[in-house]
This record gives structure tokens, sequence and C-alpha cells, in this order.
């Protein structure tokens, strides 16, 4: 009977210590999710894949993202939600219609209650690859190690699972960035100031 309750409490404080981590990519054609958990130190894929908002006017196409993410996070309940900050575009109409977009999938997650946190593309780069300008293609591959999945992921999967990765990284005392406050330039991490206690 003891060996039973020892793993009844080590089962208990596992799970007590795992996250469970959405991570948005935001777009109005096709916004990535990924969905991690988080296990001292430990990455655990969980579900990945992309809303597709179709043809339509922009208050539709809207609300898909909101419908269909709210469908994932019934599904999964993470405890909190990435998304992926807006970079300015050198088309405004792009730009806004990204801001929309990143508007939706938040009103999601505050709809159901839960923290959201952000963080540029650079930085999510940055903690997944090791460079802020890494291609799609080296995220891709990156995901896929640090999750051991069988297969790369779609480019906005992958991206959106990139996303809550760095989360986890970021908040779990792996790497530098949970250590302190990162220094930016131009979207790029250059180095960490200590927090003083």
């Amino acid at each position: 009977m003891t060996p039973t309750r020892v793993t009844l409490r080590s089962d208990a404080a596992e799970e007590s210590a795992r996250r469970r981590i959405l991570g948005i990519d935001p777009g109005l054609r096709l916004t990535g999710f990924g969905v991690i958990d988080a296990t001292r130190g430990h990455l655990a894929y969980v579900a990945s894949g992309v809303v597709r908002t179709g043809t339509g006017g922009m208050p539709r196409r809207l609300g898909v993202i909101v419908r269909d993410l709210a469908h994932v996070i019934a599904e999964y309940a993470p405890a909190e939600v990435v998304v992926e900050k807006v970079f300015v575009n050198v088309n405004p109409t792009s730009t806004l219609a990204l801001g929309q977009a990143r508007g939706a999938a938040i009103a999601a997650a505050v709809l159901a209650g839960l923290p959201v946190h952000e963080y540029t593309a650079g930085q999510i780069k940055q903690a997944v690859v090791g460079g802020g300008r890494a291609a799609k293609a080296q995220v891709q591959s990156m995901v896929s190690r640090l999750l051991d999945l069988p297969g790369l992921p779609s480019p906005d999967a992958a991206d959106a699972l990139a996303a809550a990765v760095c989360h986890a990284h970021a908040t779990s005392g792996v790497g530098s960035l949970a250590r302190g406050t990162p220094r930016m330039r131009r979207g790029r991490m250059l180095r960490v100031r200590a927090r003083s206690t």
C-alpha cells in the first residue's frame, strides 16, 4: 500500500509542476497554434495546427480566429498563452490586418481567463534557434528537434510552438531569460541584466 501512495504523490507533484502553454502565431489567413507541456525544464509536444479563416469580410474572418482558438483552449486547457508581437511592416495595410488577427487571438485567451504573454519574433527566434534573424526553415527544424517530433510542423504551427518554447525557457530558469531582464536593440536580445535582490 505504501508504494502506491508514494507513486500517487509523485504523480501529483509532477502534475503540479507541469505547465501547459499555448503559443499562437497570428495571421489573418492562417493562425498557427501550438500546445506544449513544460515540466521542470523538460518540454513535451501536445498538439499543433492552423486556423484557416477562408474568404469573406474582416469581421467573419476575425470571428473564425476567436471561435477556433476558443475550441483549442477548451480542448487542451492551457494555463497560459503566448502571442507573437506584431512588427511594423513596409505595407501598413498588412500590418493593420495582422494586428487585428493578433487582437482576435488575444481576445480568445482573455475571454477564457488566461494570462497572455508577448514576445517579438526576434526574441522567439533567439530563444529557439540562437539567432534573431533565423529563417522559417531553421525554426521548423529546431522546433522539431526540441520537441522530438517525427517530422516538420507547418511553418505557422512551428512559429506558434516556438513561441511556447520561448516562454517556457524564459520563465523556467532554462536559458538566460529567467535570470534577468534582456536588453533589446532592433528586436535582438543583446545582454541580460541581472535582477537585483
